[in-house]
């Protein structure tokens, strides 16, 4: 996501790179980059005019702070216009109290429309609102269907009148049950079409006089780049939208829809679809947003997708067996599923400020590992799983484990004499001392920041100095703050 947009602005930071100040001459260099990245990533040429002149105008009248250099503070007036593009900050979907919020769902065909209507249904669940699914497009073939099998995967229920009834009497009758059964949502997916035209506006104008929406939700293409938010804007003239949802935010996305759809539409955009599970979808934050396109990271997201998916009992047992050396397979094979649950990894790693310059091939050689792992561990018996050191000391039961997962013994040996490295490690941890982190799996680098990515050396900066007391005392509040699983 983003990463083409990130590369240019990265070159645009090095214009000023060893000046010692900005100014008239040395900016217009940066600016120039900063201009080719947006139209590169297809942002509307009117929103780039736009924002290279608040750019300019900002950063010519800022005085550098002390300390700061130049390209900090360029970076920083940069970050502060994208998040005023994009919205300053989220915008909630409505709730209204004691009676059913409704939302009526609009879009093209082939932008994820019906599959989004899971996906909100499911994030309200996620935050204890109930919720009820109405299928109006008889339009599209299995359009119905598809909603109901979704419907189930998520427990959420779907009102359906099958294929041949009125698209508008389908929606009015699914809220008159959603107000009978006491349900906190109700969320109509209407049809799409292939292009505007005038009897699919016509359609959604009448379900919209019908049920009196509080949120009317435009699904669009993040992929259409700049195309998104006119779309959006012609939805919003002639229907009144409140907000957007971008979805494919996770595919080969340049940007363009993100950063000109509240600046040309004037309507917010309220979540994003991340992947294709009925999971992948968030709340939009353009501040975090901005500061994943600056390919700083964006840590509150994804410990937020921790807090979803562990359990702080079980995270502090967890603990508590890595610190004392007792974290065996069964219990690193949790941690790849909750791994996977929380989404790709290198969706998961990306998050992680300083990571963004791993390439593909070095997240999908990380992703390749962890599969590796996955298959040897799952060739071990039950005993084997719990106590390491028996695979260690019988050369019969690493062959039996290879010939099981199709490896060699020697990757075998390998996963056991890195997983008792990492045992100690973590007990000397705990301990209250900081060593060198060793490769971990394969030459992956399990034990340090690159873990998932390939063959890169610890960083220095983890060796621990024992005999300093200000460490120790950081040492101690990093273990008590934990998230020793992840």
């Amino acid at each position: 996501m983003f990463d083409a947009l990130s590369d240019r602005l990265e070159s645009a930071w090095k214009k000023l790179r060893g000046q010692d100040k900005i100014s008239q001459s040395n900016i217009q260099d940066a600016l120039r980059e900063v201009r080719r990245a947006l139209l590169e990533a297809d942002v509307n040429l009117q929103v780039v005019k736009d924002f290279i002149s608040e750019v300019e105008a900002k950063a010519q009248g800022s005085e550098v702070i002390a300390g700061v250099r130049p390209d900090q503070q360029f970076i920083k007036i940069v970050y502060d216009e994208l998040v005023q593009v994009m919205g300053e900050e989220n915008v909630p979907l409505a709730e209204v109290a004691g009676q059913p919020t409704i939302v009526l769902m609009a879009g093209l065909q082939g932008t994820g429309k019906t599959t989004a209507t899971a996906k909100l249904a499911l994030h309200l669940r996620k935050l204890d609102r109930s919720c009820l699914l109405v299928a109006t497009d008889v339009y599209r073939p299995a359009a119905i269907d598809q909603l109901v099998t979704l419907g189930k995967q998520i427990d959420v229920p779907v009102f359906e009148l099958g294929s041949d009834a009125d698209p508008v009497e389908i929606a009015r009758q699914g809220v008159e049950r959603g107000r009978a059964e006491g349900v906190n949502t109700v969320i109509i997916d209407t049809a799409g079409r292939l292009q505007i035209d005038e009897d699919m506006m016509a359609e959604l104008a009448r379900i919209k006089e019908t049920v009196q929406p509080q949120e009317t939700l435009l699904v669009v293409d993040s992929m259409t780049g700049q195309e998104a938010a006119n779309l959006t804007r012609t939805f919003h003239e002639q229907i009144g939208i409140t907000g957007a949802i971008l979805t494919k935010l996770d595919g080969d996305s340049r940007g363009g829809a993100a950063l000109s759809v509240r600046q040309i539409s004037g309507a917010p955009i309220k979540f994003v679809g991340v992947g294709e599970k009925v999971e992948a979808l968030q709340p939009f934050y353009p501040d975090r947003m901005a500061s994943r396109i600056l390919g700083m990271g964006d840590v509150l997201t994804l410990v937020e997708k921790a807090q979803e998916e562990i359990d702080l009992a079980d995270a502090e047992k967890m603990q508590e067996k890595i610190l004392t050396a007792k974290f065996d397979f069964t219990d690193f094979l949790k941690q790849l599923r909750l791994l996977k649950n929380m989404g790709s990894l290198g969706g998961i790693i990306k998050m992680i400020p300083g990571m963004n310059k791993l390439s593909d091939d070095q997240l999908k050689q990380g992703e390749t590992q962890l599969k590796r792992c996955e298959a040897m561990i799952n060739s071990m018996t039950r005993q084997e799983r719990h106590d390491p050191d028996l695979l260690a000391s019988s050369p019969s039961r690493r062959r039996r484990i290879a010939s099981g997962s199709g490896y060699r013994e020697a990757d075998v040996s390998k996963l056991v004499a890195d997983f008792q490295k990492m045992r100690s490690l973590m007990q000397q941890m705990g301990q209250g001392r900081m060593p060198g982190m060793p490769g971990m799996f394969g030459g992956g680098g399990m034990g340090n920041a690159n873990a998932f990515a390939g063959n890169r050396p610890a960083a220095p900066g983890w060796r621990g100095y024992p005999g300093d007391a200000g460490t120790k005392k950081k040492k101690k509040e990093k273990k008590k703050k934990g998230f020793g699983n992840l």
